[in-house]
């Protein structure tokens, strides 16, 4: 499954891609968020906790039809979340009284319009990313830079799914054993640092942060492929290696430029700030 980020408004939902059955399952707890104009995550899981419940004993089929699947966590790691399909999510809508209702029912029929077009075009995603970043005010050298560094990371968990490495819990082990050995923090205390939640960290990262997070993928990839590396304990060889190349380069520029390349700098739009959530 095709797992990512998109935006309503000023609020992440996360979303599952079912390449089976070409179906989207969204974070039901972050749908209600931006139901409810929620910034606090836990405050937004508790009105679920109650809806369910209350959804539950009414008999309700919204509560039936929600599954359990994993996703992205703060820390990086992938934790089970309710999530429901998009005709789940229009009929959970009707039960929360929200000025938001309309607005994500529309939104919610173009993201599958969308995902329909992208699977008979898959430039079209790239577009649309290219065209959400420059939106942001993002400069077109950093756009091709997180592009390129899009395409390294996708070789490398190509490389990880065909060597009995288990996408979600063991993709992010791998990810933050290369992260704390090229930028000398993890990819929470990154986030952290940088004032982010649920958002992609590369997303807030800087032209440096990114061509050093790619050039510690690469290598990492690179080594495995030598030494044919095959499951978690192998791959965590690979993976220290690889973020290894990339700290003794940081470095060397920090020492050249006097200047840290990791970076407390983010993207957050000044009016989104009191918005951001919490997971």
């Amino acid at each position: 499954m095709d797992t990512n980020l998109t935006v309503f408004e000023d609020y992440n939902i996360r979303r599952i891609f079912d390449e089976k059955t070409e179906t989207w399952f969204f974070s039901v707890v972050d749908i209600i968020k931006a139901l409810t104009q929620q910034s606090d995550y836990q405050l937004a899981r508790n009105y679920w906790k109650v809806l369910k419940n209350r959804l539950g004993k009414e008999g309700s089929q919204v509560v039936t039809n929600c599954n359990q699947l994993k996703m992205p966590a703060e820390d990086g790691r992938s934790r089970l979340t309710d999530v429901a399909d998009t005709e789940t999510l229009l009929r959970l809508i009707q039960s929360v009284p929200s000025p938001k209702a309309e607005p994500i029912k529309l939104w919610l029929a173009k993201v599958g319009y969308e995902r329909m077009q992208e699977i008979v075009d898959p430039s079209m995603s790239l577009n649309r990313a290219r065209e959400a970043w420059q939106k942001q005010g993002r400069s077109n050298k950093w756009i091709e830079q997180r592009m390129m560094g899009q395409e390294t990371r996708n070789k490398l968990t190509d490389y990880w799914k065909d060597h009995s490495v288990k996408e979600g819990d063991e993709f992010a082990i791998l990810t933050n054993i290369i992260h704390q050995e090229w930028a000398e923090v993890t990819v929470k205390e990154h986030k952290s640092l940088k004032g982010l939640k649920t958002q992609n960290l590369r997303d807030h990262m800087s032209e440096a942060e990114l061509i050093f997070t790619a050039l510690a993928e690469l290598s990492t990839r690179q080594i495995a492929e030598t030494m044919r590396a095959e499951g978690m304990p192998e791959n965590k060889i690979a993976s220290k290696a690889g973020g290894g190349i990339a700290k003794k380069a940081r470095v060397d520029l920090e020492q050249k430029t006097g200047k840290k390349v990791v970076s407390s700098d983010n993207f957050i739009p000044s009016i989104a700030n009191s918005k951001q959530e919490v997971e």
